[in-house]
Protein backbone atom coordinates (compact mmCIF):
# COMPACT_ATOMS: atom_id res chain seq x y z
CA UNK A 1 0.00 0.00 0.00
CA UNK A 2 2.87 2.41 1.37
CA UNK A 3 4.75 1.24 -2.01
CA UNK A 4 1.60 1.94 -4.24
CA UNK A 5 1.51 5.29 -2.85
CA UNK A 6 4.16 6.53 -3.02
CA UNK A 7 4.40 5.42 -6.84
CA UNK A 8 1.26 7.65 -7.39
CA UNK A 9 2.97 10.77 -5.47
CA UNK A 10 6.03 9.82 -7.87
CA UNK A 11 3.67 9.89 -11.08
CA UNK A 12 1.79 13.35 -9.60
CA UNK A 13 5.09 14.84 -9.38
CA UNK A 14 6.40 14.34 -12.94
CA UNK A 15 3.35 15.85 -14.89
CA UNK A 16 3.88 18.39 -12.81
CA UNK A 17 7.21 19.22 -13.40
CA UNK A 18 6.57 18.36 -17.07
CA UNK A 19 3.60 20.56 -17.00
CA UNK A 20 6.02 23.97 -15.96
CA UNK A 21 8.36 22.73 -18.20
CA UNK A 22 5.80 22.99 -21.06
CA UNK A 23 4.58 26.07 -19.20
CA UNK A 24 8.18 27.82 -19.47
CA UNK A 25 9.31 26.27 -22.90
CA UNK A 26 8.92 29.28 -26.17
CA UNK A 27 6.53 27.57 -28.28
CA UNK A 28 5.77 28.50 -32.01
CA UNK A 29 3.85 31.27 -30.71
CA UNK A 30 6.29 32.80 -27.92
CA UNK A 31 6.63 36.01 -29.54
CA UNK A 32 3.04 36.76 -31.26
CA UNK A 33 1.03 39.66 -29.62
CA UNK A 34 -0.90 39.27 -26.78
CA UNK A 35 -4.28 37.46 -27.77
CA UNK A 36 -5.93 40.65 -26.16
CA UNK A 37 -4.53 42.60 -29.58
CA UNK A 38 -7.32 44.56 -31.62
CA UNK A 39 -7.49 42.66 -35.13
CA UNK A 40 -6.91 44.78 -38.35
CA UNK A 41 -9.86 44.84 -40.12
CA UNK A 42 -9.34 44.97 -44.15
CA UNK A 43 -11.90 46.02 -46.23
CA UNK A 44 -12.26 44.48 -50.14
CA UNK A 45 -13.14 46.59 -53.07
CA UNK A 46 -16.27 44.14 -54.63
CA UNK A 47 -14.94 43.47 -58.00
CA UNK A 48 -16.46 40.00 -58.01
CA UNK A 49 -18.95 38.30 -55.97
CA UNK A 50 -18.12 39.40 -52.21
CA UNK A 51 -17.94 35.43 -51.06
CA UNK A 52 -15.01 35.52 -53.76
CA UNK A 53 -13.27 38.17 -52.88
CA UNK A 54 -12.74 37.19 -49.74
CA UNK A 55 -11.76 33.46 -50.63
CA UNK A 56 -9.20 35.35 -52.77
CA UNK A 57 -7.76 37.76 -50.40
CA UNK A 58 -8.05 35.27 -47.19
CA UNK A 59 -4.44 33.96 -47.57
CA UNK A 60 -2.50 37.04 -48.26
CA UNK A 61 -3.99 38.54 -45.16
CA UNK A 62 -3.06 35.52 -43.62
CA UNK A 63 -0.03 36.02 -43.68
CA UNK A 64 -0.43 39.79 -43.12
CA UNK A 65 -1.47 38.84 -39.58
CA UNK A 66 1.44 36.76 -39.14
CA UNK A 67 3.90 39.62 -40.56
CA UNK A 68 2.56 42.09 -38.27
CA UNK A 69 1.70 40.19 -35.40
CA UNK A 70 -2.34 40.92 -34.86
CA UNK A 71 -5.01 39.37 -36.17
CA UNK A 72 -6.36 40.78 -40.04
CA UNK A 73 -10.13 40.14 -40.38
CA UNK A 74 -11.91 40.68 -43.40
CA UNK A 75 -14.94 42.64 -44.71
CA UNK A 76 -16.02 41.84 -48.24
CA UNK A 77 -19.22 43.66 -49.21
CA UNK A 78 -21.44 43.47 -52.41
CA UNK A 79 -21.51 47.32 -53.33
CA UNK A 80 -18.87 50.35 -53.18
CA UNK A 81 -22.04 52.26 -51.25
CA UNK A 82 -21.93 49.18 -48.56
CA UNK A 83 -17.70 49.86 -48.50
CA UNK A 84 -17.90 53.70 -48.19
CA UNK A 85 -19.85 53.19 -45.21
CA UNK A 86 -18.32 50.94 -43.24
CA UNK A 87 -15.05 53.12 -43.84
CA UNK A 88 -17.29 56.05 -42.84
CA UNK A 89 -18.86 54.39 -39.55
CA UNK A 90 -14.87 53.13 -38.82
CA UNK A 91 -15.04 49.48 -39.23
CA UNK A 92 -12.29 49.40 -42.15
CA UNK A 93 -9.04 49.69 -41.04
CA UNK A 94 -6.67 48.65 -44.20
CA UNK A 95 -8.57 48.50 -47.66
CA UNK A 96 -8.14 47.99 -50.75
CA UNK A 97 -9.43 50.37 -53.16
CA UNK A 98 -9.39 51.89 -57.22
CA UNK A 99 -9.24 55.72 -57.75
CA UNK A 100 -12.29 57.47 -56.60
CA UNK A 101 -12.77 55.41 -53.16
CA UNK A 102 -9.50 55.94 -52.53
CA UNK A 103 -9.49 59.65 -52.97
CA UNK A 104 -12.29 60.08 -50.65
CA UNK A 105 -10.86 57.90 -48.10
CA UNK A 106 -7.78 60.03 -48.04
CA UNK A 107 -9.49 63.23 -48.44
CA UNK A 108 -12.27 62.49 -46.52
CA UNK A 109 -11.72 59.66 -44.15
CA UNK A 110 -8.68 60.16 -42.50
CA UNK A 111 -6.77 57.09 -44.55
CA UNK A 112 -3.40 57.56 -46.41
CA UNK A 113 -1.79 55.65 -49.29
CA UNK A 114 0.52 52.87 -48.75
CA UNK A 115 0.59 50.75 -51.78
CA UNK A 116 -0.13 50.54 -55.28
CA UNK A 117 -0.84 47.56 -56.58
CA UNK A 118 1.43 46.44 -60.61
CA UNK A 119 0.40 43.72 -62.79
CA UNK A 120 2.31 41.26 -65.08
CA UNK A 121 1.90 43.01 -68.22
CA UNK A 122 4.01 46.00 -66.63
CA UNK A 123 1.86 48.42 -67.72
CA UNK A 124 0.87 51.33 -64.85
CA UNK A 125 -2.86 50.75 -65.28
CA UNK A 126 -5.43 49.27 -67.16
CA UNK A 127 -7.98 50.41 -69.47
CA UNK A 128 -12.24 50.49 -69.44
CA UNK A 129 -14.04 48.81 -71.59
CA UNK A 130 -17.53 48.23 -73.43
CA UNK A 131 -18.54 45.22 -73.88
CA UNK A 132 -21.61 43.98 -76.29
CA UNK A 133 -22.80 40.79 -77.11
CA UNK A 134 -20.92 39.16 -80.41
CA UNK A 135 -23.76 38.74 -83.11
CA UNK A 136 -26.27 40.40 -81.08
CA UNK A 137 -28.16 43.04 -82.19
CA UNK A 138 -25.97 45.90 -80.86
CA UNK A 139 -23.74 46.05 -84.06
CA UNK A 140 -20.98 48.89 -83.51
CA UNK A 141 -19.93 52.21 -81.15
CA UNK A 142 -21.62 54.10 -83.84
CA UNK A 143 -24.97 52.87 -83.24
CA UNK A 144 -24.96 53.00 -79.47
CA UNK A 145 -23.70 56.48 -79.86
CA UNK A 146 -26.59 57.18 -82.49
CA UNK A 147 -28.99 55.91 -80.65
CA UNK A 148 -28.51 55.16 -77.21
CA UNK A 149 -32.16 55.25 -75.79
CA UNK A 150 -32.54 51.95 -77.95
CA UNK A 151 -30.39 50.04 -75.98
CA UNK A 152 -30.43 48.34 -72.76
CA UNK A 153 -26.97 49.62 -70.19
CA UNK A 154 -25.59 47.55 -67.37
CA UNK A 155 -22.85 49.55 -65.66
CA UNK A 156 -20.74 50.17 -62.86
CA UNK A 157 -21.45 52.27 -59.28
CA UNK A 158 -20.69 56.19 -59.98
CA UNK A 159 -18.11 55.53 -57.63
CA UNK A 160 -16.31 52.93 -59.89
CA UNK A 161 -13.66 54.63 -62.32
CA UNK A 162 -13.74 52.12 -64.99
CA UNK A 163 -17.67 51.40 -64.57
CA UNK A 164 -18.57 54.72 -64.82
CA UNK A 165 -16.36 57.64 -64.28
CA UNK A 166 -14.04 57.20 -67.08
CA UNK A 167 -16.70 55.80 -69.83
CA UNK A 168 -18.97 58.73 -68.67
CA UNK A 169 -15.51 61.34 -69.35
CA UNK A 170 -14.21 59.64 -72.15
CA UNK A 171 -16.74 58.86 -74.25
CA UNK A 172 -20.35 59.58 -72.93
CA UNK A 173 -20.62 63.31 -71.97
CA UNK A 174 -18.44 64.36 -74.82
CA UNK A 175 -20.64 62.66 -77.08
CA UNK A 176 -23.17 64.85 -75.01
CA UNK A 177 -24.64 61.55 -73.67
CA UNK A 178 -25.99 61.25 -70.25
CA UNK A 179 -26.56 57.70 -68.87
CA UNK A 180 -30.13 58.45 -68.43
CA UNK A 181 -30.89 58.35 -71.95
CA UNK A 182 -29.81 54.56 -72.07
CA UNK A 183 -33.45 52.10 -72.25
CA UNK A 184 -32.62 51.16 -68.98
CA UNK A 185 -29.75 50.56 -66.60
CA UNK A 186 -28.18 47.90 -64.79
CA UNK A 187 -25.83 48.73 -61.96
CA UNK A 188 -23.32 46.06 -60.48
CA UNK A 189 -20.38 44.81 -60.30
CA UNK A 190 -17.87 43.90 -63.78
CA UNK A 191 -18.71 40.53 -63.47
CA UNK A 192 -22.40 40.94 -62.99
CA UNK A 193 -22.27 43.88 -65.95
CA UNK A 194 -20.19 41.12 -68.40
CA UNK A 195 -22.55 38.19 -67.05
CA UNK A 196 -25.57 40.41 -68.27
CA UNK A 197 -24.58 40.96 -72.07
CA UNK A 198 -23.18 37.57 -72.09
CA UNK A 199 -26.85 35.97 -70.98
CA UNK A 200 -29.22 38.83 -72.67
CA UNK A 201 -30.16 40.96 -69.96
CA UNK A 202 -28.22 43.81 -71.21
CA UNK A 203 -26.95 44.69 -74.80
CA UNK A 204 -23.95 46.87 -73.62
CA UNK A 205 -22.09 47.11 -70.54
CA UNK A 206 -18.87 48.89 -68.97
CA UNK A 207 -15.98 46.71 -67.67
CA UNK A 208 -12.31 47.11 -67.97
CA UNK A 209 -9.49 45.06 -68.79
CA UNK A 210 -8.34 43.56 -65.93
CA UNK A 211 -11.80 42.06 -64.62
CA UNK A 212 -12.30 41.34 -68.32
CA UNK A 213 -9.04 39.14 -68.33
CA UNK A 214 -10.49 37.17 -65.41
CA UNK A 215 -14.03 36.51 -66.51
CA UNK A 216 -12.98 35.16 -69.29
CA UNK A 217 -10.86 32.53 -66.83
CA UNK A 218 -13.83 32.21 -64.55
CA UNK A 219 -16.78 31.78 -67.32
CA UNK A 220 -15.08 30.83 -70.71
CA UNK A 221 -18.41 30.42 -72.20
CA UNK A 222 -19.94 33.58 -71.61
CA UNK A 223 -16.44 35.15 -71.97
CA UNK A 224 -16.76 33.45 -75.69
CA UNK A 225 -20.01 35.56 -76.59
CA UNK A 226 -18.56 38.87 -75.42
CA UNK A 227 -16.42 41.66 -78.38
CA UNK A 228 -15.56 44.87 -77.07
CA UNK A 229 -16.23 48.21 -78.95
CA UNK A 230 -14.31 50.54 -77.36
CA UNK A 231 -11.25 51.21 -75.21
CA UNK A 232 -10.29 54.09 -72.91
CA UNK A 233 -7.25 55.38 -71.81
CA UNK A 234 -5.37 54.03 -69.22
CA UNK A 235 -6.46 54.54 -65.46
CA UNK A 236 -3.74 54.09 -62.74
CA UNK A 237 -3.99 50.94 -60.73
CA UNK A 238 -5.52 50.51 -57.21
CA UNK A 239 -4.48 51.75 -53.91
CA UNK A 240 -4.00 50.05 -50.53
CA UNK A 241 -4.91 52.37 -47.94
CA UNK A 242 -4.78 52.71 -44.05
CA UNK A 243 -6.07 54.27 -41.43
CA UNK A 244 -4.07 57.73 -39.96
CA UNK A 245 -4.68 56.45 -36.43
CA UNK A 246 -2.36 54.09 -36.57
CA UNK A 247 1.08 54.27 -35.34
CA UNK A 248 3.84 54.97 -37.64
CA UNK A 249 5.21 51.83 -36.93
CA UNK A 250 2.51 49.97 -38.17
CA UNK A 251 1.33 51.51 -40.85
CA UNK A 252 5.63 50.88 -41.89
CA UNK A 253 5.35 47.73 -41.03
CA UNK A 254 2.04 46.88 -43.54
CA UNK A 255 3.58 48.57 -45.96
CA UNK A 256 6.81 46.23 -45.70
CA UNK A 257 5.27 43.63 -45.59
CA UNK A 258 3.19 44.44 -49.38
CA UNK A 259 5.90 45.44 -51.19
CA UNK A 260 7.78 42.20 -49.86
CA UNK A 261 5.26 40.72 -50.80
CA UNK A 262 5.85 37.46 -53.61
CA UNK A 263 9.32 39.14 -53.75
CA UNK A 264 11.24 35.75 -51.82
CA UNK A 265 12.80 33.55 -53.86
CA UNK A 266 12.18 29.57 -53.38
CA UNK A 267 8.41 27.64 -52.12
CA UNK A 268 7.87 30.70 -49.98
CA UNK A 269 8.07 32.75 -52.82
CA UNK A 270 6.28 30.88 -55.22
CA UNK A 271 3.49 30.22 -52.57
CA UNK A 272 2.86 33.92 -52.63
CA UNK A 273 2.97 34.53 -55.92
CA UNK A 274 0.41 32.22 -56.82
CA UNK A 275 -1.93 33.83 -54.10
CA UNK A 276 -1.15 37.54 -55.98
CA UNK A 277 -2.09 35.55 -59.38
CA UNK A 278 -5.62 34.45 -57.64
CA UNK A 279 -6.27 37.91 -57.15
CA UNK A 280 -6.69 39.47 -60.42
CA UNK A 281 -3.32 38.45 -61.51
CA UNK A 282 -1.04 40.72 -59.89
CA UNK A 283 2.37 40.82 -59.55
CA UNK A 284 2.93 42.64 -56.33
CA UNK A 285 2.58 45.99 -54.36
CA UNK A 286 4.83 49.22 -54.87
CA UNK A 287 5.51 51.66 -52.28
CA UNK A 288 3.19 54.74 -52.82
CA UNK A 289 1.70 57.58 -51.00
CA UNK A 290 -1.06 60.07 -50.80
CA UNK A 291 0.54 61.77 -54.47
CA UNK A 292 -0.34 58.36 -56.23
CA UNK A 293 -4.17 59.55 -56.02
CA UNK A 294 -3.60 62.79 -58.26
CA UNK A 295 -4.43 61.29 -61.48
CA UNK A 296 -7.98 59.96 -59.37
CA UNK A 297 -8.63 63.63 -57.94
CA UNK A 298 -7.76 65.14 -62.28
CA UNK A 299 -10.68 62.22 -63.71
CA UNK A 300 -13.41 63.23 -60.74
CA UNK A 301 -12.82 67.36 -61.14
CA UNK A 302 -12.99 66.77 -65.19
CA UNK A 303 -16.18 64.40 -64.74
CA UNK A 304 -17.59 66.66 -62.51
CA UNK A 305 -16.93 69.72 -64.87
CA UNK A 306 -18.34 68.58 -68.08
CA UNK A 307 -21.34 67.13 -66.33
CA UNK A 308 -21.79 71.09 -65.01
CA UNK A 309 -21.36 71.98 -68.60
CA UNK A 310 -23.25 69.90 -70.11
CA UNK A 311 -26.06 70.12 -67.23
CA UNK A 312 -29.28 72.24 -67.69
CA UNK A 313 -29.31 75.44 -65.38
CA UNK A 314 -31.61 78.41 -64.78
CA UNK A 315 -29.34 80.44 -66.03
CA UNK A 316 -25.50 81.06 -66.51
CA UNK A 317 -24.50 82.58 -62.90
CA UNK A 318 -25.84 78.92 -61.36
CA UNK A 319 -23.37 77.08 -64.07
CA UNK A 320 -20.40 79.43 -62.82
CA UNK A 321 -21.15 79.04 -59.12
CA UNK A 322 -21.16 75.20 -59.36
CA UNK A 323 -17.66 75.29 -61.55
CA UNK A 324 -16.88 77.44 -58.97
CA UNK A 325 -17.04 75.09 -56.25
CA UNK A 326 -15.82 72.38 -58.34
CA UNK A 327 -12.54 73.86 -58.51
CA UNK A 328 -12.59 74.87 -54.80
CA UNK A 329 -12.96 71.31 -54.03
CA UNK A 330 -10.12 69.85 -56.55
CA UNK A 331 -7.91 72.69 -55.06
CA UNK A 332 -8.43 70.88 -51.79
CA UNK A 333 -7.93 67.66 -52.58
CA UNK A 334 -5.01 68.79 -54.48
CA UNK A 335 -3.58 70.62 -50.83
CA UNK A 336 -4.53 66.84 -48.98
CA UNK A 337 -2.71 65.25 -51.19
CA UNK A 338 0.66 67.08 -51.06
CA UNK A 339 0.92 66.89 -47.92
CA UNK A 340 1.77 63.65 -46.67
CA UNK A 341 2.28 64.65 -42.82
CA UNK A 342 -1.98 64.06 -42.25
Amino acid sequence: MARALGAALRRAALVLLAAAFAWAAPGPAAHAQPATAEPVRFGILPLGGAFESRNDWEPLLADMGRAIGRPVTVLSVTSYEALDQAIQRGEVDIAFLSGRMALDAVTLRQMRVLAQVTRHDGLPGYRSLLLVRDGGPLPSLDALLAEPERWRLARGEPRSVSGYIVPQLQLFLPNRIAMERFRSETVGTHQATALAVANGDADVATNNTADFERFRLQFPAEARRLRVIWESDLIPHAQIVMRNGYPPALRAQVQAFLVGYGKAPGPRGDAQRAVLKSLHDLAGFLPADNGSLVPAARLAHQLGRQNAMTAQWVNEEARQARLQRLDALFAEQMAVLRDDTR
